[in-house]
């Protein structure tokens, strides 16, 4: 079993080195050591200590973000693009794999199951920042009946709750809608919902229908207005066949490319790739003249947001608590 060194930069705070889904998968396949001078770095968008490191640099995105590929090798995230052995689409649901698996066997129980369910609709939202449109849903959702909020965002409920999945499994509907929209940018939010056995309203991505089976959700992209989703929500509401129809659909068609993506050889095989050949040739990223003044002015950069960090942070979180104010 080869051996090799990796480590993380820039990722989410309680990120567990040696326990996540990049080590783990890897771990079936190499000798993995974590280190501090590593060959290969999975670095994300937290911040910029990656380029501390002189290795190859494979950045991974949960977020609404484009990598640059000036200053990493390899990349993982949310936009349809094509850069030849360079980048690989990898959706944030992919690590979600309890949700996953769940979510693939929801249309498998007893119509009196899902008739059991006699609340309307949910949301659990913790990020108080995000698109317009968010909001403008909930309202005209909230219009027809009462929503639950199970998150921090505008909680009804007496306080965030434990468990998410398990929340939406009491309700008919599940409201998900992405921080913000881009073509391609799907996150755990439909994938969970669907794991509660609920019927998820979604926005956030247009091309959703390509993911997954359209018949299995309720897709506002598909609607001129958030006006003609109500409808068709209260449509379904009041019609136990159309609720049943749709609630038991299964998440993928032949054709979703989510079914691709939750396949185990997806990531292995993109990452088999670059590790497989000597380090030397996996190498992709300009370090020349051009390319070498461009990193170099990101370290700049990155020095100088690194001193300003602290008032920068206040600045976030009073223009935070401002916004939270302005929606109670």
């Amino acid at each position: 079993m080869k051996k090799i060194k990796i480590n993380f930069s820039d990722f989410w705070d309680d990120l567990n080195v040696n326990d996540n889904y990049f080590t783990n998968l890897l771990k079936q396949h190499y000798d993995v050591e974590i280190s501090p001078n590593p060959d290969y770095l999975f670095c994300s968008v937290f911040g910029s200590d990656h380029l501390k490191y002189d290795c190859i640099k494979i950045f991974y995105t949960g977020e609404n973000l484009c990598p640059d590929f000036n200053l990493v090798d390899y990349a993982l995230g949310f936009h349809q693009i094509a850069f030849d052995d360079r980048y690989l689409r990898l959706p944030l649901y992919i690590m979600y794999q309890e949700a996953c698996e769940k979510a693939q066997k929801k249309h498998l129980f007893e119509d009196d199951y899902y008739l059991s369910k006699k609340n309307f609709c949910n949301y659990v939202i913790s990020n108080s920042i995000s698109d317009s449109s968010r909001d403008r849903m909930i309202q005209v959702l909230s219009s027809y009946k009462e929503l639950a909020s199970g998150g921090k965002y505008k909680n009804n409920v007496g306080g965030p709750v434990p468990n998410k999945i398990a929340f939406e499994k009491n309700y008919k509907f599940t409201m998900c809608f992405e921080n913000t929209g881009a073509i391609g940018y799907t996150t755990e939010k439909i994938m969970e919902a669907f794991a509660g056995d609920t019927i998820p309203i979604y926005w956030g991505n247009p091309m959703i229908a390509k993911e997954f089976n359209p018949k299995a959700f309720i897709n506002c992209h598909d609607y001129s207005s958030f006006e003609e989703v109500l409808n068709e929500v209260k449509r379904i509401d009041s019609n136990d066949s159309l609720f049943l129809e749709m609630i038991k659909a299964p998440i993928f068609t032949e054709a979703s490319s989510a079914a691709v993506y939750l396949k185990n050889d997806y990531l292995l095989d993109f990452l088999k790739h670059i590790i497989d050949q000597p380090i030397e040739k996996a190498i992709r990223r300009n370090k020349i003249y051009l390319g070498e003044r461009y990193e170099h002015r990101a370290k700049v950069h990155w020095k100088l947001d690194k001193a300003l960090y602290y008032p920068r942070r206040l600045s976030y979180y009073l223009q935070n608590r401002l916004r939270i104010i302005k929606n109670r």
